[in-house]
């Protein structure tokens, strides 16, 4: 849910700026750069992300989606499998390293791919 306008300002006399940061993309949630000028504040971090959500809303809006469902180009849905396989495949090395008695310069380096394999995973697009 969007968040409101008084939930992003703060006081200007603790010499805080008028917006928290970081933004987030309304559809995938990814830090979205901010700039210094003037107009409008953007809410998608890139035209793939605004093409979504307008058509989220309208598949919503015709009764052909559950409000909680999200659309994904099928290049988008690979992607995601893609990346979810090599979390799997971190987490399968990880397992193997254990049973074979790996030392623990080792797991730590594998469960560092894992994590960075799960970071990598959790984007969206």
């Amino acid at each position: 849910m969007p968040e409101s306008v008084a939930d992003r300002v703060v006081p200007a006399a603790a010499g805080w700026s008028s917006r928290r940061t970081p933004e987030r993309c309304a559809w995938c949630g990814r830090e979205l750069v901010v700039s210094a000028g003037v107009g409008r504040r953007r809410r998608y971090c890139a035209q793939a992300c605004r093409q979504r959500a307008y058509e989220h809303r309208h598949a919503l809006e015709r009764g052909q989606l559950p409000p909680d469902a999200w659309v994904l180009s099928g290049a988008e849905r690979d992607d995601l499998a893609d990346r979810l396989f090599a979390v799997r495949c971190a987490a399968e090395d990880v397992a193997t390293a254990v049973a074979e008695g790996a030392d623990a310069e080792e797991l730590q380096a594998l469960s560092d791919r894992v994590v960075e394999a799960a970071r990598t995973a959790e984007r969206l697009r």
